[in-house]
Order: structure tokens, then sequence, then C-alpha cells
């Protein structure tokens, strides 16, 4: 990296950044933020004279930082295969929704765009975690294969060749988003179609083939295995309302899109977002586990 005299005041800036690589990296804010915590921890425990040799601090930290996601992806699969129920990754609040708070929490330095969408994190999930490394440093955040073979310990060539494997998974799972307004109408609509309990207007609204995937991490109860079928779906949503008495449906943005949030004398219980296709939910993603929902929690 050559010598420069930086100083190590330089790395301060890099923190939000470093935040968004990370949650992109591994669907958890809770993980991003122990990962750049980590990063940093390193960076200090340098000798100053080897800080002032880096030429870029933020490259540097994005490298181990990178590293240590790699890592965690490394061991994610058997950790997962120990978890009740499904994983889903942790989902955002909009920080507008949050209310006030310190600048210092990861989710206020969120930026909520399509990468961070439920459905696109869904997909990062079945890669490799070197493909999801090479593919989310490179389409995401624009870095070079150069930079990203120091992360991956690869060549530039085989960098670039998984995340060219992993644009075609991308590829194949998603669906045309639509417009949105008609995604937050939809939205509105499965709310008021859930809140009267109505299983024909939810069948309606339901993609025939759709899917409902639920995580409650053994902390929350929560279906254990996917429930397919629109029909299906909607006489679970309607079972889950006629047992609830007092729970509140909210129109709320979830990771950047129009999502639902069931509150309870003001505690956050559920977070729902929504993958629609030809005018209809085709996928339902319920986040009921309460270690993910610390950051809807502190809400105002």
């Amino acid at each position: 990296m050559g010598t420069a005299g930086t100083s190590t005041d330089a790395t301060v800036g890099e923190r939000r950044q470093l935040i968004n690589v990370a949650y992109r990296l591994l669907g958890s804010l809770a993980e991003a933020e122990d990962a750049v915590q980590e990063a940093y921890a390193r960076w200090y425990a340098l000798p100053p004279s080897r800080r002032q040799e880096v030429v870029s601090p933020g490259a540097w930290l994005t490298t181990v930082t990178g590293r240590i996601c790699l890592d965690v992806l490394g061991s994610a699969r058997a950790r997962r295969e120990r978890y009740v129920g499904a994983w889903l990754p942790e989902p955002l609040p909009d920080r507008a929704e949050r209310g006030p708070g310190s600048g210092a929490d990861p989710a206020d330095q969120m930026v909520l765009d399509e990468s961070v969408g439920m459905a696109f994190l869904v997909v990062l999930e079945s890669m490799t975690p070197a493909e999801r490394v090479a593919f989310v440093l490179h389409d995401v955040f624009r870095y070079p294969f150069a930079e990203i073979a120091g992360v991956l310990r690869r060549t530039p060539a085989a960098c670039k060749q998984l995340a060219a494997s992993a644009r075609r998974r991308v590829r194949a799972a998603r669906a045309p988003a639509p417009a949105p307004a008609a995604q937050a109408g939809l939205v509105r609509q499965v709310k008021e179609a859930w809140e009267a309990k109505d299983i024909a207007a939810l069948v309606d609204l339901l993609d025939p083939a759709a899917v409902m995937t639920a995580d409650g991490g053994g902390l929350a109860g929560a279906a254990l295995r996917p429930v397919e079928g629109g029909e299906r779906i909607a006489q679970y949503m309607a079972g889950i309302a006629e047992k609830a008495p007092g729970l509140e449906l909210l129109e709320r943005s979830v990771n950047g899109a129009p999502g639902l949030v069931a509150e309870r004398a003001g505690a956050v219980l559920t977070v729902a977002a929504f993958d629609l296709a030809g005018g209809r939910v085709a996928r339902i993603w319920v986040v009921r586990n309460p270690e993910k929902l610390r950051w809807w929690s502190r809400r105002g």
C-alpha cells in the first residue's frame, strides 16, 4: 500500500460505508456491526508507524471487513443448521420512522436501496461466501476486481468469474419490481383483508404459488416450515388474526419497500416484507425473532 503518512482520523468517516457493505454481505445488522468493530480494533492495534504507511485507510478497512465477513459467512451454514426454523435476513426500518436516535447506531447509517430489499438479500443467501463477497463488492459497491482479489485472496480473473456466477443467480431469481405506488397499494389491500379476516380477498391478492416464510428463531411463535400456496397462506393469516386480539397492523417501509409491522401495546412483534409479481403477492417474509427487531422497538 506504500507510504502516505495518513492520520488515523481518516478512518472515522469510513464507518457508514463499512456498515453498509457488511450488512449486505451478512444480512444481519448485529453481525455487520461486530465485523466493523473488529476491523477497527485491528486497525488501532497496528503500530502507529504501520498505520502511517497505509495509503488508503478506507481500502485497508474494507479489505479487513470483507475478510471478517467471509469468515462469518463460512461458518454461517453450520450455525443456521442449528437455528430453529427458517433463517431470514434482519429487516431494517426507514430512518425517518425510527424517530430520534443516535447517529452512531448502525441502523441510522444504512442506505436503503434495492440492494437491501428482502428479495435481494434472500437471493444472496443462496450464493457461496466467495460469490457473495465478489458480487456485493463489485456489482453493488463498484470496487474493482483488483481490490476484491485482495479480500478473497484470489486472482482478479477468478473474482470476475465469481461475480458473474452470482449475477446469473440474481437474474434467474428476480422479477421486475412494480412501481412503488402499485406495491404500496397492494400491501395496503393485504393489510385490509388481513384485518377483516377475509380469506377470499386474501386469496385474490396472493399468487396461487405464493410462499410465506417465517423466522421466529425459537424465541417467538412462527411456522417452522414455509407455508406454500395462496389459499393455505390466506387461511394461515386469517387464523393468526383470529388468535391475536389487540394486534395492530401498520404500513411501514421494510428494507426500503412497502411492508407491514404488527404491534401490540406499542411493542413491535412482527415485521413482514413482500415480493410482488404479476400484480399479486408472490413471497412473504415474516420476521418474529425479537433479536432481529431491536431497531424497530426503538422507534420514537
